[in-house]
């Protein structure tokens, strides 16, 4: 007798992302159809200036398994991922940007991990495909990430991530900014979930740009972080023992 098919939620958070996202939404509809019979596709469109919205419109109207949420206030990216985790229906929840820097097809990849015991799936990028500044603050944070907050994962960065949705429930997140990925994996591994990891390409931005790398932003996310690891360390708010799940020797792959 076969096992049951999972029912999957896939969101995507969306912002000026107009010439990707359609491909984004089409092929994470397209693998989701091979995995199970039970899936839907969420967008959380963010507050987009240019033709993003359209583009949603025109996928909703001939998918009828793809959801719209528009929205013409932006609710920065932390916000996006809250509304979409409260939107998603089904038992195991994935979620990439929509920017096309991640491929939707390696959802895939991370399905077969989810084995019993363990309740995220956690990619990491085989390599970063970004210019050599945001390479190289992008290992800084990473390793500051790990010292500050104790991380085992190999990538707490990479938003490629499937996840039961038992899991969010024992967690509260309250980040509206990028800080919320943090937050996210923080609280997961605090609360006792098992991690998997497996290795996923990371792509360069065919469109648009991050809205990351500026200098107001970034000094945002420091005193973010900062005032995280206070409420952390010095408050004293409960922790908990993480876990990452051995990766089969033969999915290991060099990072």
């Amino acid at each position: 007798m076969s096992e049951p098919k999972p029912s999957i939620s896939v969101f995507f958070p969306a912002y000026n992302d107009g010439g990707t996202i359609a491909s984004m939404v089409i092929e994470a509809a397209r693998t989701c159809r091979a995995l199970t019979d039970d899936y839907e596709v969420i967008v959380v469109e963010n507050g987009s200036t240019d033709y993003t919205v359209e583009v949603l419109e025109e996928l909703a109207a001939r998918f009828d398994r793809v959801r719209v949420l528009t929205h013409r206030q932006a609710l920065g990216y932390g916000g996006a991922l809250k509304v979409g985790f409260a939107a998603a229906t089904k038992d195991l929840i994935f979620y990439t940007d929509g920017d096309g820097q991640y491929d939707p097809r390696e959802l895939a990849l991370l399905l077969p991990r989810l084995t019993p015991g363990v309740d995220i799936v956690n990619g990491y990028k085989i390599g970063r495909s970004d210019p050599l500044g945001r390479v190289i603050i992008g290992r800084l944070y990473h390793w500051t990430m790990k010292l500050l907050f104790g991380f085992k994962l190999r990538d707490v960065d990479c938003d490629f991530r499937l996840i039961r949705r038992g899991a969010l429930e024992r967690v509260t997140l309250t980040s509206d900014t990028g800080m919320i990925c943090l937050e996210l994996v923080k609280k997961l591994q605090d609360a006792g979930c098992v991690f998997a990891e497996v290795p996923v390409h990371h792509y360069h931005r065919a469109y648009g740009k991050s809205q990351f790398f500026n200098v107001p932003r970034i000094w945002r996310t420091v005193t973010n972080i900062l005032s995280f690891w206070w409420q952390l360390r010095v408050q004293k708010l409960p922790t908990g023992e993480a876990s990452v799940a051995p990766t089969p020797a033969a999915n290991r792959r060099q990072g």
